[in-house]
């Protein structure tokens, strides 16, 4: 197991044989996390929170978490109130069930990931702005209607409104990004997005920061 220096929070990032995790990485690292990209169960649930990053498929990334163990990791991590961060397909994972697959998802959130509006040009790839409604810490400075790069062609419908953080116009309007206790996603990519979307990593280190030494 890679050795954690102790003044850095240890921030697992969950491989799972897709996604551009190094990007993820390295915008981790510039704001001073201990940014570790693996795929052992054991590391990630010794960590100070987790990055569950990238894009593919619903059906084959459920299928490589589950021959892990890692589905499980996640879930217990999210349970006992690790930080998480989830990004595109790290925020629809989080929902019970697809449209893009067969496989459950992980539950954390009742709802389903919907295919994003016919007609329009699929997928959804480019710049487009956030309305934001959460005062999380997460979203601390980022002036509400910002821009952010997106690549996707479903998004996530959560049955309890009270869990969307933020929604996008593309057809119609979808949710892009979910905070409630511990747990923040988002269905852009912050480490594409400029300084505005690194900002996104910045605050959530210092999320976690708050969550290692709490009232500090």
């Amino acid at each position: 197991m890679t050795e954690i220096p102790a003044d850095r929070p240890l921030i697992a990032i969950i491989d799972y044989q897709a996604g551009n995790l190094r990007s993820v990485q390295k915008a981790l690292e510039t704001f001073g996390a201990n940014a570790v990209i693996s795929s052992d169960a054991s590391l990630i649930s010794a960590a100070d929170a987790v990055v569950f990053p990238g894009q593919g498929a619903c059906d084959s990334s459920m299928r490589n978490l589950k021959e892990g163990g890692l589905d499980s990791v996640v879930i217990s991590a999210i349970a006992a109130g690790i930080p998480y961060l989830g990004i595109c397909l790290g925020l629809q994972l989080l929902l019970e069930e697809s449209e893009e697959g067969e496989e459950p998802c992980l539950g954390i959130i009742k709802g389903k990931v919907e295919k994003l509006p016919k007609g329009l040009k699929i997928p959804h790839m480019g710049w487009n702005d956030v309305s934001f409604s959460s005062d999380h810490p997460v979203f601390n400075g980022i002036p509400n209607r910002s821009y952010f790069y997106f690549v996707h062609s479903y998004a996530a419908c959560p049955t309890d409104k009270g869990v969307v953080a933020g929604t996008t116009m593309y057809g119609k309007e979808f949710c892009s990004a979910v905070a409630f206790d511990n747990v923040i996603a988002v269905q852009f990519h912050p480490e594409k997005s400029g300084e505005i979307g690194l900002n996104i990593y910045r605050n959530f280190i210092g999320f976690v920061n708050a969550y290692l030494k709490p009232g500090s």
